[in-house]
Parts: structure tokens; C-alpha cells; sequence
């Protein structure tokens, strides 16, 4: 057992004791959306010691998020197979697994779903007792696959990771082949990522003189989840510094949840728009329903950027697990996006 897992472990049972004083939590808060910011901007890096002593500093901010839930809805709406395949992004995104994948003509809808406009979801599964699965992450605004889930697409008493590393790279090379096109241009890293439960592959496929993986992979025992990091999905936006201001001064707390590409598209507008139309005293709320945009969709867009972040943390070792699925992460942060999302900058007080 790794001396960082030991750290990791003593952390979390002390963390479950702790009372964290609220000025205090607010500031961990902060500097924890942040630190996630930064790690959706920077190549990953091994920080697996200082992943485990931050852990501490993580864990307050997860129990802040899970304070009285203010919305009992889900984010995602349910949607038939009828509805996906008559759905305009839905109906997109089939056409392109079938033109990858023919066999998956025959596949069944499992489970479909979509979050406003912003993103449509949607899981096959093979007719029969194979379970050979895939799962589709559609950008609504793009129309670009972002995530990409197969499952059990080998005979099940071998899981991938007990192929050698040349036959793991084949095997995702031919995946992303066919669902994205040629990599030839890319430059290819793979590295063991140290989990305590699975033995866990990553591996990152770059264009050249770039630091930024383009494709991203992590190949987990019967299971390859392949993210188009680069390219269309994550439009090139310039952040915005203090879209608020407190007495007069820039507040930073909020950029991290406002600087989100996925919101500047819902919106429309550039970040710098966004943050005049906040400098005279509107909330995103108002701004967007200015637009006819509702706050519900606002707060889908955030809360899923912000949970995607932490996953993508949590798989990368840096954050430790939190145990939870991604409608109880998205619950849970829900109320601090709506406090956000809410505010409105405060001017000078007058004396």
C-alpha cells in the first residue's frame, strides 16, 4: 500500500470528524473551483502525493455542496428511442455510430436522455446475453460526440488491461479511428494510473507542438472511455476575470463556474459580453432570461461542467473518490450554482 493511499485513507476518516468554520469553508471552496479550472486548461500531470494531501482540502468543499438540496428535479430529461431517433442531434449521432460501427445498426436503445439543448445522451446495448454496450455524449450546440463509453466489447474473462500495451493501443486507436477520423498526426503517451481498486490505463493522443491532449482515453477493465477534449467541443473563449464585484472590487470566487464555454454558447454571447451585462448590476439569471433562456438551463449547463471536472479529477487520481454518481454530484452542487448564477455585483458602499 503507497504511502500517498495511506495519507489519502487516514484524511477522509478525519475529514468525516471535522467541522469546518464557514468563513474558512467558503475560502476552500473557492480556491477548490479553481484548482479544477486550472486542471481542465493544463496537460495532466502525476500529482499523486499532493493529490493525497490536498484531500483534506477537498473534502469540506464536497460536504458544502451537500447542503439541503434547493432542487429535487433531475437535470437530464428521459427520452424514448422513438424521440431520439426523430431528435435532430439524436438522430445525428446515430448516423455517425452506424457509419463507424455497422454491427450497431442491430443494436438496441437502452437508455437516452438530454440536458436542455446542451447535450443528448445515449446508450445501446447488443441484442442478446453478450451486454456489449456503447454510450454516445453529444454536444447540443456543436453537434461534436464528446465522450465515447464501450463496454464489454471483448470476451468477458479478459479484461483489456491484461492485453499488453501495443494491443490496448490498438484497440483504442481503431475506436477513435472510426469515430473521429485518421491520428496519425497525433503523438501518443500511455501511462499506468495508480488506483487502488482497478488497474487503470491513460492514455493521451496530442497534435503536435501542442501541450493539450487532444483525445484523451482511460481503459478500465472491460470498459474504454474515449473524450474528444480538443477540437469543436471545447471552442477557444477568452476567460474573463471578476465578472462580479464586491464594494467596488473584482471578486474572483464565481470565475471558475462562469468561465464555461458551454454557457457562453447557451447564451450566445462572448465572456467579456457577459460580464458588461453583469457590471450594470444584472444577475446570469436576468442576463439570460433576456434571452428567453430559462434559469434551469443555465444551472444544467454549469452544474454539468463543474461535475464533469471532478469525475475527470477523481479518474485522473488527483481528487480523491467521492462515491457518487453523476445525478447525486449534480444535486449536490446545484445550490451553489444558483447562488452564482443569482448574485449580482455590489457597488461601493456609500459613507
Amino acid at each position: 500500500m503507497t504511502i500517498e493511499h495511506n495519507i489519502r485513507e487516514h484524511l477522509h476518516k478525519e475529514a468525516e470528524t471535522m467541522e469546518c468554520p464557514p468563513a474558512l469553508s467558503k475560502r476552500i471552496e473557492q480556491s477548490y473551483s479553481q484548482y479544477l479550472q486550472r486542471k481542465r486548461s493544463k496537460p495532466t500531470m502525476k500529482k499523486r502525493l499532493i493529490g493525497g494531501i490536498v484531500a483534506a482540502a477537498i473534502l469540506i468543499p464536497t460536504a458544502a455542496f451537500a447542503a439541503p438540496t434547493l432542487i429535487d428535479m433531475l437535470t437530464r430529461t428521459p427520452m424514448t428511442a422513438e424521440q431520439v431517433r426523430v431528435d435532430e442531434v439524436g438522430q445525428a449521432t446515430l448516423e455517425k455510430l452506424y457509419r463507424a460501427f455497422p454491427d450497431t445498426k442491430s443494436f438496441e436503445i437502452i437508455d437516452a436522455s438530454s440536458v436542455q439543448g446542451v447535450q443528448t445522451s445515449i446508450t445501446l446495448r447488443e441484442k442478446g446475453g453478450s451486454g456489449k454496450t456503447i454510450t454516445l455524449h453529444t454536444n447540443g450546440v456543436t453537434g461534436a460526440i464528446e465522450h465515447v463509453i464501450q463496454e464489454n466489447w471483448e470476451p468477458a474473462g479478459k479484461p483489456l488491461t491484461a492485453l499488453t500495451g501495443q494491443d490496448i493501443k490498438a484497440k483504442v486507436d481503431n475506436l477513435l479511428d472510426k469515430m473521429y477520423g485518421s491520428i496519425e498526426e497525433y503523438e501518443f503517451a500511455m501511462e499506468q494510473m495508480e488506483t487502488a481498486d482497478q488497474k487503470t490505463f491513460m492514455l493521451n493522443y496530442t497534435k503536435k507542438g501542442s501541450n493539450t491532449p487532444f483525445y484523451q482515453v482511460f481503459v478500465q477493465g472491460h470498459t474504454v472511455s474515449a473524450s474528444l477534449i480538443g477540437g469543436e467541443t471545447t471552442p477557444t473563449t477568452t476567460q474573463v476575470e471578476g465578472f462580479f464585484s464586491t464594494n467596488g472590487k473584482p471578486d474572483y470566487s464565481a470565475d471558475a463556474y462562469l468561465n464555461d464555454a458551454k454557457l457562453f454558447a447557451l447564451l450566445q454571447m462572448s465572456p467579456a459580453e457577459l460580464k458588461q451585462e453583469l457590471a450594470k448590476g444584472k444577475s446570469v439569471v436576468e442576463v439570460a432570461a433576456s434571452k428567453n433562456i430559462s434559469k434551469q438551463q443555465v444551472i444544467d449547463v454549469i452544474a454539468q461542467t463543474q461535475v464533469d471536472a471532478q469525475i475527470q479529477g477523481e479518474l485522473n487520481g488527483d481528487v480523491p473518490k467521492s462515491n457518487r454518481s453523476n445525478e447525486q454530484l449534480l444535486k449536490a452542487i446545484e445550490p451553489k450554482v444558483m447562488h452564482i448564477i443569482e448574485h449580482k455585483t455590489e457597488t461601493p458602499s456609500k459613507k
